[in-house]
């Protein structure tokens, strides 16, 4: 797996199979490539604040233990352009040290290098929340060592 830092976003994916995950400090971002014109009702998406399942035209696409808790209520999934779920979900703890290795526990872990680029935007993220409460500071060439 390789990750691309996308210095507009700051999306660091990881890369599966079936798509990519992606996170920020609030929230876990899903990213499921489907059949062209795949409709709503073929698909199945329970969300619970620990687990996840995702099934597309009765087919399991994941299912399991997500890597840590969210908020089951505030989950959401979509079908755009009847080819791409994403699903969204808010993480309980809101910190920039929970940096999610895995969306499953066991399954879909980012590599060292992706797991490190998540964390250094994670970082960064909280830092450019926290510390500077005042206008639109740039600081995409910002690097952290350590």
């Amino acid at each position: 797996m390789s990750g691309h830092f996308e210095e507009r976003s700051g999306v660091i994916p990881c890369q599966t199979a079936w798509g990519s995950w992606y996170q920020t400090i609030e929230e876990v971002f899903i990213e499921v490539s489907v059949a062209p014109g795949t409709s709503a009702k073929e698909i199945k998406c329970s969300i619970r604040s620990k687990h996840i399942e995702l099934r597309v035209k009765d087919q399991q696409i994941f299912k399991g233990k997500l890597f840590g808790p969210t908020v089951g209520d505030e989950a959401t999934w979509t079908l755009e352009d009847r080819k791409l779920i994403r699903i969204v979900l808010m993480k309980s703890n809101r910190e920039a040290g929970n940096c999610w290795r895995s969306l499953l526990e066991g399954e879909y872990a980012a590599d060292p290098w992706v797991q490190d680029q998540m964390q250094r935007k994670l970082t960064l993220e909280r830092f450019q929340r926290d510390k500077i409460p005042f206008g639109n500071l740039n600081f995409s060439g910002l690097h952290f060592n350590g």
